[in-house]
């Protein structure tokens, strides 16, 4: 089975940093004109450095005042300490009122109250850490446990040989040598975790609405085999 070139391009653009927005990740493009009020300490994106603030690259899932060599406030290191790591729940109370979680940081910025803005931000600073496209299965988006699978469809054999065939199509945007540039890998995967997760896309339990398209547009077969080539393409 060979997908159409122009399904390729949709995926392509839909899974691109700059494509993601749901209700749940915000708007990236509003958050880059909210971004303004934080560039004059912050830095982002390709070659940011530290500046009156640090970097913000891989900011999700970062630890507190993990930075190595810049000069954090004492309130922020203690916090780091203590095991604060930021999520997108820490984030957003941080940004509504930086003192409010870390009384002693140096951060002399009142916050963003609106919500609405917070979460936008947030969007578009998901664009530089891993993984900050819309896809459960990856940090920071993790989503609720995915339904049971059928056990009939679990026990299905895969034919390794047809996965590898059928992988063209996800190594478009997945990377073959398991890289994550953005975009999950895939490889490696126990198979029982990637049939799970398509099965979840099929029938829309997870949300992200491209991965949805191209796994109802599988079998249970074609599943299964290409879950077993990607369990052991390492």
């Amino acid at each position: 089975m060979r997908w159409p070139g122009t399904i390729i391009t949709i995926l392509a653009i839909c899974l691109s940093p700059l494509a993601v927005q749901s209700a749940e990740t915000g708007d990236p493009d509003r958050g880059a004109k909210i971004w303004g009020k934080c560039k004059s300490c912050h830095r982002v994106g390709d070659g940011a450095a530290n500046s009156v603030g640090p970097h913000l690259n891989e900011i999700f899932g970062r630890k507190a005042g993990s930075i190595e060599g810049f000069p954090y406030s004492k309130g922020m290191l203690r916090e780091g300490a203590d095991g604060l790591t930021w999520t997108p729940e820490k984030l957003h109370i941080y940004l509504e009122n930086p003192k409010a979680l870390v009384s002693k940081t140096r951060m002399n910025f009142r916050g963003l109250k609106n919500a609405r803005d917070r979460i936008d931000v947030l969007a578009y600073l998901r664009q530089f850490s891993a993984n900050p496209q819309d896809i459960p299965e990856s940090a920071p988006t993790a989503a609720p446990s995915d339904p049971d699978v059928d056990a009939a469809i679990m026990a299905i054999a895969g034919d390794r040989d047809y996965g590898e065939y059928l992988s063209g199509e996800c190594t478009t945007c997945h990377k073959s040598d398991g890289a994550d540039d953005g975009i999950p890998s895939i490889t490696g995967w126990p198979s029982e975790d990637f049939v799970t997760a398509m099965h979840a896309y099929k029938v829309k339990h997870r949300p992200h609405p491209v991965m949805q398209m191209m796994a109802s547009r599988l079998s249970d077969e074609e599943i299964a085999s290409l879950a077993i080539y990607f369990e052991g393409a390492q």
